[in-house]
């Protein structure tokens, strides 16, 4: 191979990794309970541009279809098992933040799936897979759902607790559980601390101790529409969440440098050598 191919050659494949870097990349994210379903997948599930319960509507008129889109990002990315002193009362459906802060409503007309006292089996729909914890707590005994959601209202024993894998290849990650004895309507709060990572994901699923409210129950996402909003959603469904840390949201500058100076110093190089041969 002449040496003028052979420079042609070097120096398209020192240029290569700048097209790959600079591809538009999404945040990504990780999943929400589908069982009991969370408050999030339920308006998810009613549709971001024409949701059918007043709570839901609401929460599209006061902070828009971006958090339903964007259902399976409700996290800390550096909780790192520090929930308590990261999320304050009031906060801990939106994990404090204010894109999801409509979560937090204290509110009657969140629709609650049935539930009775004893066994009861959790499902979580994973749109990327980590090893860590599930960890799901209940309201106590007399918690008034008109009343913004505060640590101490939450049982200290949990009523599941279960080791995730670091695959879910069916998309779920299934776990049972076993509910105390409780009347009326009462919350589930979800932390999942990875254990690879600092990151936690949180989730706010409203239930109801009475069979009664069967026909109001509230229905989770269906394959069909998670895929139909895609599209619209500004996190994919691989890797980290997209509430980044500042050493995260500074990978992507510092891969940029790194790959202009390998490609930079290739170049020199190579018109270096072609100059003395020459």
């Amino acid at each position: 191979m002449s040496l003028r191919k052979t420079t042609r050659v070097a120096a398209a494949a020192a240029a290569a990794p700048l097209l790959v870097v600079l591809t538009p990349v999404q945040a990504t994210a990780h999943g929400t309970m589908y069982g009991p379903v969370s408050r999030v997948a339920t308006c998810y599930a009613e549709g971001p541009e024409n949701p059918d319960t007043q709570v839901c509507k609401d929460l599209v008129a006061t902070s828009g279809t971006q958090p339903l889109y964007d259902w399976n990002e409700v996290n800390i990315a550096n909780a790192n098992g520090q929930h308590r002193q990261l999320i304050p009362d009031g906060k801990l459906c939106s994990a404090n933040r204010e894109k999801y802060k409509a979560l937090d409503w204290a509110r009657t007309d969140w629709a609650a799936t049935p539930v009775s006292p004893g066994a009861l089996h959790f499902k979580y729909r994973v749109t990327a897979a980590h090893p860590g914890t599930m960890t799901v707590y209940i309201t106590k005994e007399g918690y008034d759902p008109t009343k913004p959601l505060k640590w101490s209202d939450l049982d200290q024993t949990p009523v599941a607790v279960a080791n995730v894998a670091r695959t879910a290849p069916t998309g779920w990650y299934e776990f049972n559980g076993t509910l105390p004895q409780r009347t009326g309507r009462h919350l589930l709060y979800k932390i999942w601390q990875r254990n690879d990572s600092p990151e936690a994901f949180y989730s706010c699923s409203d239930v109801t101790f009475s069979a009664a409210a069967v026909a109001s129950a509230p229905k989770a996402p269906t394959e069909k529409q998670i895929q139909a909003g895609l599209s619209k959603s500004t996190v994919s469904h691989h890797g980290h969440g997209g509430d980044t840390t500042a050493q995260e949201r500074n990978v992507l500058p510092q891969t940029l440098a790194s790959v202009a100076a390998v490609g930079i110093t290739a170049a020199c190089f190579l018109t270096t050598r072609r100059r003395r041969i020459s």
